[in-house]
């Protein structure tokens, strides 16, 4: 079965080739809209959506990957999404917003959740399987100054919650409860266990 990642993540295709699995990247274009405020509801949701869209595609034939007859596919959608003091952090669009960000992470712990959906099937049906994974990170305090450099990078603006705790955020990570990979964006031993268990693969 044809492994399709709905996500152009540099991250997520990272870890799904650590994982040892060969797929193709479709992009989704779903449009990331939800009302829901409840984070791990929300990430579940996108993450259905966007691996909806592009089940939807490949079937209909509109977006074929290389080689790619019309064997069946399994989708991966995913979402991540940062939360902390009740509020849901998105990625900042601005520098104001990143350092706002990073300001009401320092100091603290937080929640990082991510949404998975899988998707699969030979036709109009498809079979779903969506789940969330929440990890608890905790940020050693920072001085405005600090929180200034780390913006200076500009890692916060591709991230959410604004920081990425692989790269130059790690030197302030006290601690966390949970999957790191989760943070990084995609719970990978997670999902490779879920799909062993659908019989998507081996």
């Amino acid at each position: 079965m044809r492994i399709i990642l709905a996500s152009q993540s540099p991250r997520r295709r990272e870890l799904l080739t650590l994982a040892g699995l060969d797929f193709t990247v479709i992009s989704s274009g779903f449009e990331e809209n939800s009302l829901e405020n409840d984070p791990a509801k929300r990430t579940m949701a996108l993450a259905e959506g966007k691996a909806l869209s592009v089940y939807r595609k490949v079937t209909a034939g509109e977006s074929e990957p290389a080689g790619g007859a019309q064997a069946p596919a399994v989708v991966i959608g995913a979402d991540t999404m940062v939360a902390c003091a009740g509020k849901i952090l998105g990625k900042p669009k601005s520098r104001e917003e990143a350092e706002a960000m990073i300001r009401l992470l320092q100091g603290r712990v937080h929640e990082v959740y991510t949404g998975v959906s899988l998707v699969w099937g030979d036709g109009d049906k498809p079979r779903k399987k969506t789940f969330f994974e929440r990890t608890d990170v905790e940020v050693y305090p920072m001085t405005e100054a600090q929180i200034a450099r780390y913006v200076d990078t500009g890692e916060p603006f591709d991230k959410a919650g604004g920081y990425g705790i692989q790269g130059a955020f790690a030197v302030w990570v006290r601690g966390i409860r949970g999957d790191y990979c989760n943070v990084v964006g995609l719970p990978i031993a997670r999902l490779t266990w879920e799909m062993r268990a659908a019989g998507l693969i081996g």
